[in-house]
């Protein structure tokens, strides 16, 4: 198991979505909204908002939490090419016996600094 959380750490991870990563996440969802595939005036395409979603729970897999509940708001559109950094902070950590009790909240910003996601999570870490 990964190390125990302390209530009010962060935990930080950036990535940057490429074409494939969009192709590849309309193939495993079904999701083929045309904004999806089709180029913007740059050339870009529109990430999935739900494959953005999973820079939180990255964060969440490296502390082996057993998500219960997580709630997003989609600020602006992530275009494949943008490096995106994502800020989980352990809002509450309750220790027990046999689990431990933590609540999150995340941030995350594109490379201009803009916010693109925020939301929360809750959940157990087995021991």
């Amino acid at each position: 198991m990964s190390d125990v959380p302390t209530e009010g750490e962060t935990r930080t991870y950036t990535r940057t979505f490429t074409e494939r990563d969009v192709e590849q996440f309309a193939d495993l969802s079904n999701d083929r909204g045309t904004h999806h595939e089709e180029r913007d005036e740059a050339g870009r395409l529109v990430v999935h908002g739900l494959l953005t979603a999973t820079l939180p729970t990255k964060v969440g897999g490296d502390l082996n939490v057993l998500a219960r509940s997580m709630t997003f708001e989609f600020r602006r559109p992530v275009y494949t090419g943008e490096k995106i950094e994502c800020v989980v902070t352990l809002d509450s950590v309750d220790p027990g016996e046999k689990r431990i009790e933590v609540g999150a909240s995340m941030t995350c910003h594109n490379e201009s600094d803009e916010l693109v996601l925020t939301g929360e999570f809750d959940g157990v870490i087995f021991r």
